[in-house]
């Protein structure tokens, strides 16, 4: 345990170092603030720049409150996860091809206090900054379009983290298998990616796919009851996270003995 905890302090005294507990919180709190209030503004935004053409005109919907919290979980799940994948992708990577690694694990550091320490403290960093990110969002939310209830709010980072948490962990499992960085980070899109397209093909079958969270997320907010399917999707997200991790483990260990 005391060297699960030295390597948890290490790395999160690395992010702070990098100013990591700094910008991502910001990155974070600009995309949830960007969608609120671009959208409560727009009209006055258009009418400054010189307004529309006499000919044109411009009807815009009126949005619930639902509807923007979903437009801020659209920003994290674009934007938000492009910050996640470029901060992660040289989290192992850059340390084995320097040497680091070695250096730590003959301390003797076991492999399973490495990943899960580091997997442990970026999804901190993680979480904390979706944390800031999304009550900005719902703050301006209840103020510029009406209410959303705190348990809502609850119910959508609850769920949400799943996602985030399972984008660390592919992109953790990514930096075992592959020393170079960029590689890392190619190989984190095109598996999420590709399992957005699976999912969508074979949204049939695959009823549990992390890649359907927002979508229950947004039955959860419009009906006011959590579906099986959210609690499902939740579980198996869960269970994807733990295999990620054991595989990152195993296959660490392959590698550095090899």
């Amino acid at each position: 345990m005391m060297q699960w905890l030295a390597v948890f302090r290490r790395e999160n005294l690395e992010n702070w170092r990098n100013f990591k507990w700094i910008w991502v919180p910001i990155v974070f709190i600009l995309l949830g603030v960007m969608d609120p209030i671009s959208m409560y503004y727009l009209p006055k935004i258009l009418e400054a720049t010189g307004g529309l053409p006499e000919a044109a005109s411009l009807n815009l919907p009126q949005y619930r409150p639902e509807d923007i919290i979903m437009a801020s979980l659209s920003q994290f799940s674009q934007l938000g996860v492009l910050i996640i994948v470029l901060m992660t992708m040289g989290l192992i990577a850059r340390e084995r091809r320097s040497g680091v690694a070695e250096l730590v694990l003959v301390k003797p550091v076991k492999y399973r206090t490495y990943i899960t320490a580091k997997w442990s403290a970026t999804s901190l960093l993680v979480l904390v900054s979706l944390t800031c990110g999304l009550l900005m969002s719902w703050y301006y939310t209840n103020i510029l379009f009406g209410v959303l209830s705190f348990q809502q709010f609850l119910q959508v980072w609850g769920f949400y983290s799943f996602w985030l948490l399972f984008v660390v962990s592919i992109s953790m499992f990514m930096n075992t298998l592959v020393k170079n960085s960029g590689a890392v980070a190619f190989l984190t899109f095109m598996t999420i990616i590709l399992s957005s397209i699976v999912t969508k093909i074979f949204s049939k079958y695959l009823v549990w796919s992390p890649n359907r969270l927002s979508e229950y997320i947004m039955d959860t907010i419009n009906t006011g009851t959590v579906p099986g399917e959210l609690l499902g999707t939740a579980g198996m997200s869960s269970v994807l996270i733990l295999l990620l991790i054991t595989g990152s483990v195993f296959m660490l260990r392959t590698k550095e003995m090899a």
